[in-house]
């Protein structure tokens, strides 16, 4: 395999921002709906952040193809590291983060999430030859579960604290541990640090390209069109892309926004709960990432990802219709396992079938009809109507039914889908 050193010092750099980063993304929704009792106020921030994304994920694409992928990189993990930094020390300076600042570090990290993960895969396929994009997908699938299993962990920890009722929770007894909880801002600090060592690693990355990056000099707007063309003319590709991202729009939504009022509300459980059943969803995105390609090495690419939609939708329509934190953890162990599952499955199918220079724009097309997807869930989730009491159990009821629909296109192009050439 070529650009072992470089795979590995990105992989490394991902690691190290994700773990602090997942940190903080667990405890923002929590901070809101337990601390603050704002689940209300954390939706419309959700949703207006997610809206903005709508024009700036389509910008990301034309960057992606446009910019070495090693400066975008570089310059994201800088400003994640200025920003929660700056937002670290204030927290320092008044004694806590005052809550349009926790709404900054939110909106900061989903700005540098959305472009995060469409330069990695990109950068992937880019140093990575051809017969080794499953393997390198698979690798970063597992290497990012086990830093979310790592830092999920170390969010119940440091959200909550360590004391007897915490461990009883977990059903550990006759274990005298005791953690004091982190502030908010001390946890910045950590993800602010965490951001400016992955830069260094990523400074530290030298490579040759195996697949020769064709840069297009021409306007945004040019470049746009010419990813939404692309699709245009490939629509099986258009249908696949569509279709198979309806898992993670809704795990995005379930993670962020219904999953602590689910906790909260409807189960009255504390932070052991919402971050354990966190840990339970990387852990199998973890075994999924392992494991995946095996499990379906009989099964076409399409098949594999249809019955993994399948599964998805009983699991959310098992915790709309269930009241049990034992159920909730199970849901996200599987859920976890489907949606690593899909997302390696469907980036290996993309990376097949798209072009290295393109393959950023055709992302930004399918990033913003799943943004679109993700604003009009948020927003309906928002109202008051789904605070109440456990109402909250009929988002889930929707979301199942979502990925329900989305199986459709799968299901009528099946056979085309399958027969599809790749792109050489």
């Amino acid at each position: 395999m070529k650009n072992k050193s470089a795979l590995y010092l990105l992989i490394a750099a991902n690691a190290v921002s994700g773990f602090a980063q997942g940190i903080s993304m667990l405890a923002i929704p929590w901070y809101f709906s337990d601390i603050l009792d704002a689940s209300s106020t954390f939706g419309i921030i959700y949703g207006a952040v997610t809206f903005l994304t709508l024009f700036w994920g389509l910008y990301v694409g034309t960057l992606v193809d446009r910019y070495p992928r090693k400066n975008i990189f570089l310059f994201i993990t800088l400003s994640g590291a200025i920003v929660i930094g700056a937002v670290a020390t204030t927290g320092y300076y008044l004694g806590e983060v005052p809550m349009p600042l926790v709404g900054l570090v939110f909106c900061a990290t989903m700005f540098i999430y959305n472009v995060h993960y469409p330069t990695l895969y990109a950068f992937g396929q880019e140093i990575t030859e051809k017969k080794d994009y499953g393997k390198i997908n698979s690798i970063i699938e597992v290497q990012g579960q086990a830093t979310s299993v790592l830092s999920g962990a170390f969010a119940a920890i440091l959200i909550t604290g360590v004391d007897q009722e915490f461990l009883s929770d977990l059903g550990i007894k006759n274990l005298n541990i005791s953690i004091e909880p982190w502030s908010l801002h001390e946890i910045f600090l950590m993800d602010a640090f965490t951001y400016f060592l992955a830069f260094l690693l990523i400074l530290m990355i030298k490579y040759s390209a195996v697949v020769i990056k064709i840069i297009d000099t021409s306007s945004i707007i040019e470049r746009l069109k010419q990813g939404a063309l692309f699709l245009k003319n490939t629509p099986l590709i258009f249908h696949f892309g569509v279709g198979s991202y309806a898992i993670f729009a809704m795990i995005l939504v379930h993670i962020h926004q219904l999953m602590p009022i689910y906790v909260n509300d409807h189960l009255q459980a504390n932070s052991a709960v919402y971050a354990g059943a966190e840990m339970l969803f990387a852990v199998g995105a973890l075994l999924s990432g392992i494991g995946i390609r095996w499990v379906f090495k009989n099964t076409n690419t399409i098949k594999a990802i249809i019955i993994m939609m399948f599964v998805s939708l009983i699991v959310f329509e098992l915790t709309a219709f269930t009241q049990s934190s034992i159920v909730l953890m199970f849901v996200c162990f599987i859920l976890g396992l489907t949606n690593a599952g899909t997302r390696v499955l469907r980036i290996t199918y993309l990376f097949n079938h798209i072009p290295n220079h393109i393959i950023g724009r055709t992302g930004s097309v399918f990033q913003t009809l799943n943004v679109l997807a993700r604003f009009g869930f948020i927003t309906l989730f928002s109202l008051t109507f789904f605070t109440k009491e456990s109402n909250i159990t009929w988002a889930y009821f929707i979301s199942g039914l979502f990925i329900f629909i989305s199986i459709f296109p799968l299901l009528i192009y099946y056979k085309k889908l399958v027969n599809l050439k790749p792109d050489d």
